[in-house]
């Protein structure tokens, strides 16, 4: 195995009761040369300490508390006091197979790529994806790996399922005070790689604490969708004409999404306008969403819903419970 040393950043906020899980799985890593760097972002739980008994239990861990700042921020930090060759991150409530970096390091070694990426199990409360029927691996230029991670189907936009380049991120990071700040940067970050390895097996455990869109609360914050999926499309229009449907798809893909949890949020009329742009803005583009293979049959379905009205849009989502895509 080569020395070539993987920094692993965790950023920590307020996640006592899963943080030991999670760090337990990067300590058993086969692939040995990590540094685990724990930044505490100002947790008001015992989560800090946490991170500090944890570092006595192994000296590839380091740990550093600061100001709430965010995940963004969190990462940026973790970034910067990174001394390794190659970046992973890992989200607190999260875990990993005890192979994922050897994994990764090897695509990269093998294809003489800038990123690695892996698929990852989704985990809900009462059920969690399978591993994958057949293993399949494959290097892309960074045109089809945007196009991947935009139809999502062999990995995700998500920061956590993947082995960087550091130096990737010398001129890139991830923007503060934004929601959603994977897909802020996801494309920009795929556009730094002449090429990326892709593997379907799923090695990481992605954990959701709830899946039901009628649990969730619509916050300001969401808007950020809207605005990270634009940014994009106006990207790839400009640069890879090719693949516009995939970006495509993910604006609607977000309007769906801000329009759901807009259906049963408490600031529904506060935010009519907004509702009736994303209606119309879905309507018009009707033909598209229809013949577009990478929406369910289920979110197809809803969508007729709603030009026939929208209570009953609200009354089907409300039956169906779970958030289609």
């Amino acid at each position: 195995m080569s020395n070539e040393l993987i920094s692993i950043i965790v950023p920590v906020y307020n996640v006592e009761q899963y943080l030991e899980k999670c760090v337990d799985s990067i300590i058993n890593q086969t692939y040995t040369n990590i540094e685990i760097i724990l930044v505490d972002d100002g947790s008001t739980d015992n989560s800090g300490f946490l991170c500090d008994e944890l570092a006595k239990k192994d000296p590839r861990i380091l740990v550093y508390h600061k100001e709430n700042g965010g995940l963004s921020s969190a990462r940026n930090f973790g970034i910067e006091k990174a001394h390794g060759a190659y970046l992973g991150f890992i989200d607190s409530d999260d875990y990993i197979d005890p192979d994922m970096y050897e994994t990764l390091y090897n695509l990269i070694k093998k294809d003489n790529s800038d990123v690695a990426m892996c698929g990852l199990y989704n985990i809900y409360a009462n059920n969690r994806d399978k591993q994958v029927d057949r293993i399949d691996t494959l290097l892309v230029d960074k045109e089809e790996a945007i196009k991947i991670v935009l139809d999502g189907k062999l990995t995700t936009i998500s920061a956590v399922n993947k082995l960087y380049k550091k130096d990737i991120f010398n001129n890139l990071k991830y923007d503060v005070g934004k929601f959603y700040e994977d897909a802020f940067i996801i494309v920009r970050l795929l556009e730094q790689c002449n090429k990326i390895s892709i593997t379907n097996e799923r090695k990481y455990y992605y954990y959701h604490r709830s899946s039901s869109i009628t649990t969730q609360r619509f916050t300001k914050k969401q808007l950020d969708m809207l605005e990270a999926w634009s940014v994009n499309f106006n990207i790839v229009k400009e640069r890879y004409p090719k693949i516009i449907d995939s970006a495509k798809r993910r604006v609607f893909w977000a309007y769906f999404y801000v329009l759901d949890l807009l259906c049963f949020s408490d600031d529904r009329e506060k935010y009519s306008d907004l509702v009736k742009k994303l209606i119309a803005e879905l309507k018009n583009n009707s033909c598209f969403i229809l013949m577009s293979p990478n929406f369910t049959i289920k979110r197809k379905a809803l969508f007729i819903s709603l030009f026939i009205s929208e209570e009953l849009y609200k009354k089907l989502i409300l039956k169906l419970k779970n958030r289609v895509n």
